[in-house]
């Protein structure tokens, strides 16, 4: 009789726990219909602008999408730590990195998937619904890629701050002003600005999706493989400092 590696144990783990919680699998449901939904909207009300592109249009509503996707993030931690259930999961697994891990797996697993579908979808829809040949078409391939993954670090962006904070409510605050506030005061922070607005998975995302609303001034000058790997770089430290914290306190 075989058993299962550790780390394969604790993602199952957090699996079960992931698709038992009524808030977050609600919330990943609203992660995955608001993009189509977005180009439904976009393209039967014809409100696309004349300079934006078919997949920029058709991904109106991945911004808040994305959104979403980090308060599923933050919700895989905070809420263990609302039920107490955290104190049953460290008993079962003593290696609170390897909790961390599986839970940051998942999150960026299921989001990469969950997104690339649904991304492609709306896509799809928008370039089925809008009149062919009036808007620019874009460069789908391999800006989906991109954009999923952009997804996903935005959900263990979501993970890392819910387990700094450990409460719901100030996670999710927290990390919704991450992800919103360099675009808005990157203006002001003159030649730093294309550091300083590029830096939230938002940014990256609105780069990647090609919308008219990526302008410089709004969301940095950095292109978007460049704005990406900046949010992955500085994400992955902030994750790495929450386990050390994680390591470090009491439950």
């Amino acid at each position: 009789m075989t058993t299962a590696a550790p780390g394969a144990q604790a993602l199952a783990y957090e699996w079960i726990k992931f698709r038992s919680v009524r808030s977050t699998v609600w919330t990943t449901v609203a992660t995955a219909v608001l993009p189509v939904l977005g180009a439904v909207f976009v393209a039967t009300t014809g409100s696309l602008q004349s300079d934006d592109t078919v997949l920029g249009g058709s991904l109106t509503l991945s911004v808040v999408a994305q959104m979403l996707a980090a308060v599923v993030g933050a919700l895989v931690v905070t809420g263990e730590y609302s039920s107490g259930t955290i104190r049953t999961t460290f008993a079962a697994r003593p290696r609170r990195a390897t909790v961390l891990a599986a839970k940051a797996a998942l999150v960026a697993g299921v989001m990469y998937v969950l997104a690339l579908t649904s991304c492609t979808l709306a896509y799809l829809v928008g370039d089925a619904l809008l009149p062919e040949g009036r808007y620019a078409q874009g460069e789908p391939l391999p800006a989906l890629f991109g954009i999923a993954a952009s997804f996903a670090v935005a959900a263990v962006l979501g993970l890392a701050v819910g387990t700094l904070v450990r409460h719901s409510a100030g996670a999710v605050t927290t990390v919704i002003g991450l992800l919103l506030l360099p675009s808005l005061f990157g203006p002001l922070f003159g030649d730093a600005e294309r550091w300083i607005a590029g830096l939230s998975p938002t940014a990256a995302l609105e780069k990647l999706t090609q919308t008219s609303d990526a302008a410089a001034d709004a969301v940095g000058s950095l292109g978007p493989w460049p704005s990406l790997l900046l949010v992955a770089a500085y994400t992955t430290v902030l994750t790495l400092g929450a386990l050390v914290l994680l390591r470090r306190r009491d439950v």
